[in-house]
């Protein structure tokens, strides 16, 4: 859920669209694009598909940006985080820097509704194995957790200590010394590992602040 401060500054940053056509998904781009669905009924009497499309490598100013489609035609432009405006309530829109963190319709009464992703795109084929194979998708789940905390639990002292040798910080806080050294070879296994387990979490739309790199996250 976006802060009222954040709420404020997105809807600030959404633009008309120009009505141009949603591009179908083509298979190279799972690392590069996001593509989400949702239907809602609206006074005609018909339920409507609004698509919201994310650039995840950004536009051509490095920015990465959302669009949002009803049927099909662009009608909306934001830089990212991003709330548009929809029938029945809003759709919000964030990155980290694994992937999606949030794309769900928060309705006039409160309630959420996370989008579906296009069946083509990488989030789509990670819910497709959630569906199809629950208890691997539940162990690839868990242990994208597990290796997050034990990244976290031995990586942290470590940083700490690097971070409180440095001069300027040592004479305001003094100096920490980690009970844990790891040689170089396995601190870099687990950033490697780190980076994959949350960009798993990235299409499951899973996010926590401690574990995925939230103190980086650049929200504006």
């Amino acid at each position: 859920m976006f802060s009222e401060w954040k709420r404020k500054r997105a809807a600030g940053k959404v633009t008309a669209g120009d009505g141009h056509a949603l591009r179908r998904y083509r298979w190279w781009q799972p690392f590069s694009r996001a593509l989400l669905h949702l239907r809602l009924a609206e006074s005609d009497g018909l339920r409507h598909l609004w698509s919201v499309n994310v650039k995840l490598w950004g536009d051509s100013d490095g920015e990465v940006v959302a669009d949002l489609y009803r049927d099909g035609h662009h009608v909306a432009h934001s830089k990212l985080p991003a709330i548009f405006e929809v029938p029945g309530g809003t759709i919000e829109v964030a990155v980290s820097g694994y992937g999606l963190k949030r794309c769900h319709f928060v309705s006039s009464d409160g309630s959420e509704l996370q989008l579906t992703p296009d069946r083509a795109s990488a989030e789509g084929r990670r819910a497709r194995l959630r569906q199809t194979r629950p208890g691997l998708s539940r162990l690839i789940g868990a242990a994208s957790l597990g290796m997050l905390v034990v990244a976290l639990v031995l990586g942290l002292p470590q940083i700490v200590e690097q971070v409180t040798n440095i001069p300027l910080v040592a004479e305001r806080v003094g100096t920490f010394s980690s009970p844990i050294h790891l040689p170089s070879w396995l601190n870099v296994s687990l950033l490697v590992a780190a980076l994959l387990a949350s960009s798993e979490r990235a299409l499951r739309l899973r996010y926590n602040w401690v574990l995925d790199g939230g103190l980086f996250d650049g929200d504006d």
